[in-house]
């Protein structure tokens, strides 16, 4: 039989369409490698292998292709939103480890009438308000190119999953970098979407102020494509709705962007940022790329994206959202949650959210759609904005708490100058694994288009897999 560990989604459906495989093989599949590799990883946090068994032997939705492309593809889902009727979702907060949610989501909705079957959740820092997976109430999610390392987050588990070959492809959302981070860090693709091209209904409309979106982490472009076909959608009532693409994704990869016009900055604009050689290294290896492939490129970006109210208005909204969220988690459970059950970054938020006068977080709205407009500006004269993902290659375990609560904001911004700003415009960005250190760990190269372009997105990303394919690589823990 084929090896399923290393084939991605697409091709674990065409072989359940083909009636190669079956949904039953596929799970088992699935299952067998989360149990001999999740040890070592700690990817995953709660499983569901009995329902996801009977689900596959059971009626599948219909194996037509726009119907259901990923009839029987077994998935994992982050353990933050994506919420289930009757199943538990912790959000990586210890006192939420036994809420049973009471709705299910519109985006669980989408990945079941996909044809997907979910065999567990995935590991996430609490309330996804860091950049690596070591949540105080779960174990510490490990990077499978070195387990020392962090995995990044917060969909940190989602990455360590895929990458290890558990699974082709899992859940992930970002807020400030959450897909495009792991996914740099464990050396995959994620594609964060413009604003509201995925619901987050019925429980929220908008988190982060219309920061936070959902999507996947993938090891193949075209299954980032087809996995946003296949949960793009809306609810009515949604307070944003994105501009209709010309098409679906999947049919974008191949096809020719043209000539594009793209700006690189390997390095951000700030002494409080990580500057390290080997992300610079990765975005001077695609700027070649993108010049071979006949692009225009030079050394451009919005004058806007490294001011320095840029982070604290941003913190403002986490704040305020954090304590708002933390409210209702207290209604579902009945009960308060006592700072010393949460991490301290998270206590700090949830003080500065109560005390804050409701002026001070419409002043940080304010502001932010006042910026996001002079961002906007610089993408009518470029197509697509090259900088490294990270600050950095992935960190050792434990390197953002090491100098104590105060210290951890400080690390926490120096690493991530490239992406929030992008939940802020609500502009669709990808992370590809285009570099890897010298002690072979993945570095990510981030692309970002104007607003409402992922097509654009999907053609040139699909380029650069083809002129710098990785598919073969596998980490040294691995399925």
């Amino acid at each position: 039989m084929t090896d399923l560990a290393w084939l991605d989604a697409t091709a674990q459906a065409d072989l359940v369409r083909r009636g190669d495989v079956s949904s039953k093989e596929l799970v088992e599949s699935a299952i067998a490698r989360v149990e001999a590799v999740n040890p070592q990883l700690d990817a995953v946090i709660r499983t569901r292998f009995d329902e996801a068994r009977t689900e596959a032997a059971g009626e599948l939705p219909p194996g037509v292709d726009d119907a259901a492309p990923f009839r029987g593809v077994p998935i994992l889902l982050k353990d933050l939103g994506c919420t289930v009727a009757g199943e538990q979702t912790a959000f990586g907060i210890g006192p939420l480890r036994d809420l049973r949610w009471p709705v299910t989501s519109y985006l669980a909705e989408q990945f079941r009438a996909a044809g997907f079957v979910v065999l567990g959740r995935t590991n996430v820092p609490e309330f996804g308000t860091t950049v690596t997976t070591e949540p105080k109430s779960f174990p510490p999610a490990r990077n499978p190119w070195n387990p020392e390392h962090s995995t990044g987050g917060s969909s940190g588990g989602s990455a360590a999953a895929v990458a290890s070959g558990m699974v082709p492809v899992a859940h992930a959302n970002d807020g400030g970098g959450s897909i495009r981070i792991p996914a740099s860090e464990c050396g995959l693709v994620g594609l964060k979407p413009t604003r509201a091209r995925v619901s987050q209904g019925p429980l929220v409309g908008e988190g982060w102020a219309g920061g936070t979106i959902d999507g996947s982490v993938a090891r193949s472009v075209r299954d980032a494509a087809a996995v946003l076909d296949a949960i793009s959608g809306s609810m009515p009532g949604e307070p944003y709705y994105a501009p209709a693409l010309p098409g679906p994704l999947a049919a974008e990869l191949g096809r020719e962007p043209g000539r594009l016009r793209v700006g690189v900055a390997d390095h951000a604009i700030g002494a409080q940022y990580l500057d390290d050689p080997e992300c610079r290294a990765a975005v001077a290896t695609a700027a070649r790329l993108l010049e071979s492939l006949g692009h225009d490129v030079d050394e451009a970006a919005p004058a806007a994206m490294f001011e320095e109210e840029f982070g604290h208005k941003f913190a403002t909204i986490i704040a305020a959202d954090t304590e708002a969220s933390f409210r209702a988690f207290e209604a579902l459970i009945g009960r308060p949650i006592a700072d010393d059950e949460l991490e301290p970054r998270n206590v700090t938020y949830r003080q500065w959210g109560s005390a804050m006068p409701a002026t001070d977080y419409l002043e940080a709205r304010t502001w932010i759609g006042q910026w996001t407009r002079r961002m906007a500006q610089w993408w009518t004269h470029h197509d697509v904005l090259v900088t490294p993902t990270l600050g950095a290659p992935p960190p050792r375990l434990g390197w953002f708490t090491e100098d104590g609560p105060k210290g951890e904001g400080a690390r926490i911004a120096s690493f991530i100058p490239y992406t929030a700003q992008f939940n802020m415009t609500g502009q669709p960005a990808v992370s590809l694994p285009l570099h890897w250190s010298a002690a072979g760990l993945p570095v990510g190269v981030q692309l970002v288009a104007a607003y409402g372009r992922e097509d654009l997105l999907v053609r040139v990303a699909s380029q650069l897999e083809q002129a710098a394919p990785w598919a073969d690589r596998r980490p040294p823990v691995h399925a």
